[in-house]
């Protein structure tokens, strides 16, 4: 799995796109797929014939009883709201502090804040993530602190009457890979129930890296879940899945979602082929297996040489926290030396390895085409960037949490 620069240098990628590429660079099936739809057309205007296959799938994998394509996660997401107030006729929508879900108005709030327009830590505050999103926007975006669950029911019921949709990652990639605690998810499901809100799941990141989506993995079903990135394994493609009825009123001249490039054949096309080839549940166990070595590795290295790291990992992703203790949500985010993250990815990027996405708030991704020998080297770079890190002051011992 290598990248090269243009100065012809070569790198072991195991950002992969950011998590777009669950299937490795130019998989064999989906160049297939993609050329043999290439000489039938790229786009119609219409529906493509295949595409109730495509639905199908998605619903049968995922559980869910009804689906409809978009191109982007940006764009799942965004409709995902709007259908979710539009079925429950509720204004107010809550999200987690830290969480990143595209960026439009709606839910680029609490995204990251700097610790001066954060509020409290037990009930953040709605703070626009950029200029250009009016007030009377956010303030209908609630934010709550992740894996607080007495916090995060305080601040729903103060809106009880009013709160059309809960939406979370099942495990937040934009804040490095933090886990849920166990009883989280399944409380954030009672809470909706109780006060009338619908749980999506945003699965855009995780929905590929699980055969199922995390759903399983967190102990709670949601009513509405969005996938893209590796759905298409980088062709773009989102999608808004949801459970009986949720979707009924969704269409012309009733619940708004349109677009040119919704269910694309070339993205459908992708798609079958990474449900039915490269996406199976063989070759994301032998990921999996590849994944829990990886981050042993990285604990065992960063032990070795006395580093103070924290490795957070699951199923095929991971990440390395250069901090004393677990980060459980963004104000622990907060305390993670980030000059030290970028020292460890620049070094590695030295050496010919990208060992995640930039920065201390990204993951890496094992694909279906990552080898043992690839993960050997990946330990072996690492060995010689934790003894340059090992001269810094450090404090604490390595964890690690799979």
């Amino acid at each position: 799995m290598t990248l090269w620069d243009a100065d012809g240098n070569d790198y072991l990628d195991f950002n992969m796109g950011f998590g777009s590429l669950q299937s490795g660079h130019a998989h064999p099936k989906l160049v297939e797929a993609l050329t043999r739809q290439l000489h039938d057309g790229s786009v119609y205007g219409y529906e493509w014939e295949r595409t109730p296959e495509v639905a199908e799938r998605i619903c049968r994998r995922y559980g869910m009883a009804q689906v409809r394509f978009s191109t982007t996660g940006l764009e799942a997401t965004h409709h995902a709201i709007r259908f979710a107030r539009a079925f429950t006729k509720k204004r107010y929508v809550l999200k987690f502090e830290g969480s990143y879900h595209g960026s439009h108005d709606e839910l680029l709030v609490g995204v990251k804040p700097r610790i001066q327009v954060a509020g409290p830590p037990e009930h953040p505050a709605s703070a626009p993530a950029s200029p250009g999103i009016l007030a009377e926007v956010a303030e209908r975006t609630l934010v709550a602190p992740f894996n607080d669950l007495a916090a995060t029911r305080k601040i729903a019921r103060e809106h009880r009457d009013d709160l059309a949709a809960v939406i979370a990652e099942p495990i937040p990639m934009n804040m490095g890979f933090i886990l849920p605690e166990p009883e989280f998810f399944p409380g954030l499901r009672a809470l909706c129930d109780e006060l009338g809100a619908l749980l999506i799941f945003d699965e855009i990141k995780t929905g590929a890296k699980y055969p199922h989506g995390a759903a399983e993995r967190v102990g709670a079903r949601p009513d509405v879940l969005t996938l893209g990135k590796s759905i298409a394994c980088g062709v773009p493609l989102s999608a808004i899945a949801a459970g009986p009825g949720i979707l009924d009123e969704v269409g012309p001249r009733r619940v708004a979602h349109a677009g040119t490039y919704n269910s694309n054949p070339l993205a459908m096309a992708a798609c079958l082929a990474s449900l039915d080839h490269i996406l199976t549940d063989d070759a994301l166990a032998r990921s999996a297996a590849l994944n829990a070595r990886l981050a042993r590795g990285y604990a065992e290295v960063f032990r070795d040489a006395h580093v103070t790291a924290h490795v957070a990992s699951d199923a095929v992703s991971g990440t390395v926290y250069f901090a004393d203790h677990p980060v459980r949500n963004w104000r622990d985010f907060l305390t993670v030396d980030g000059d030290r993250s970028m020292l460890y990815y620049y070094l590695c990027l030295n050496r010919g390895l990208i060992p995640s996405g930039t920065g201390p708030d990204e993951q890496w991704t094992i694909s279906v085409q990552h080898t043992e020998a690839d993960v050997d080297r990946h330990l072996e770079i690492l060995g010689a960037v934790a003894a340059e890190l090992a001269g810094a002051p450090q404090a604490g011992e390595i964890e690690e949490s799979v």
